[in-house]
């Protein structure tokens, strides 16, 4: 992977992370499209790592509730003993709403890794995600129940939703947002613990990325180039978070369904082509 590689497919990490097109299936396609011969392994590892960069934004963005949530858990946890706190709630409910993928990862790691680096399976993926997002616009009630109306049959729905975003293409952000409005939860409010519990999950995968990345050869002359990705992608990450809940707060999800589905369609045809 070159430089201008990496920084290019670090904004695109950053702009399509928390907008429902699915970062990962861009991160395949784009360089699909463009005939960039990326190994399997090292553009996997890469997608990883550079997701787990727009953590720095969500953190950013989200620094005060993050305060908020983990000051409440081990208030919960070593002194009252309960779990009355909101913001306590809400931290465990994150907790229940990172298992299911953790564990689907675990136990599909070699078939999500093989799905990386087939861009037909992942153009197949984003016309699944641009299915979810008709889906929660059409059945979706968007009552905008307030977190503080979670319990936690809503948050292992929503974490069982995440599941679907282990795979390229299918959108992490539109597969939990979808479960929010499915368990009657606005736009707003169903983004904005789509991006909360995004921290777990994505700090257990990026773990096992830097693991993988320190055993590849060459690590020293690679780490200059994946850091100008992980940079990139979370400045634009930031910006992304705050146009999308604005944009949210007047317009659907339709055009991003769309958008999904004419961009499937252009990497189909020039699979079939190829």
């Amino acid at each position: 992977m070159t430089l201008l590689q990496s920084i290019l497919l670090g904004i695109v990490q950053g702009a399509t992370e928390f907008i429902p097109v699915s970062s990962s299936g861009h991160l395949v396609l784009i360089p699909f499209l463009f005939n960039w011969n990326i190994p399997t392994r090292d553009a996997f590892i890469f997608d990883v790592l550079v997701q787990v960069a727009t953590l720095i934004a969500v953190l950013a963005y989200y620094a005060k509730d993050f305060l908020a949530i983990g000051k409440a858990l081990l208030n919960s946890i070593f002194r009252t003993k309960t779990f009355a706190d909101p913001d306590a709630k809400l931290g465990l409910y994150l907790i229940l709403a990172t298992i299911p993928a953790g564990l689907a990862g675990i136990a599909f790691n070699d078939l999500i890794q093989n799905a990386f680096a087939n861009p037909s399976i992942t153009s197949l993926c984003l016309f699944g995600t641009a299915a979810l997002l008709v889906i929660a616009e059409l059945v979706g009630k968007r009552q905008e129940k307030s977190l503080v109306h979670m319990n936690w049959k809503d948050s292992i729905w929503i974490g069982c939703f995440q599941i679907l975003a282990l795979f390229p293409g299918l959108s992490r952000s539109g597969s939990t947002i979808t479960g929010g409005m499915l368990r009657d939860f606005g736009r707003r409010t169903s983004a904005r613990f789509s991006f909360l519990m995004a921290v777990p999950i994505m700090l257990a995968a990026g773990s096992k990325a830097v693991y993988d990345f320190v055993q590849m050869p060459n690590t020293s002359e690679n780490l200059s180039i994946l850091l100008a990705g992980c940079v990139v992608a979370a400045i634009v990450g930031y910006f992304s978070i705050r146009w999308l809940l604005q944009y949210l707060s007047q317009r659907s999800y339709f055009v991003f369904a769309i958008y999904c589905g004419v961009f499937a369609s252009i990497n189909i045809v020039v699979y079939l082509i190829r």
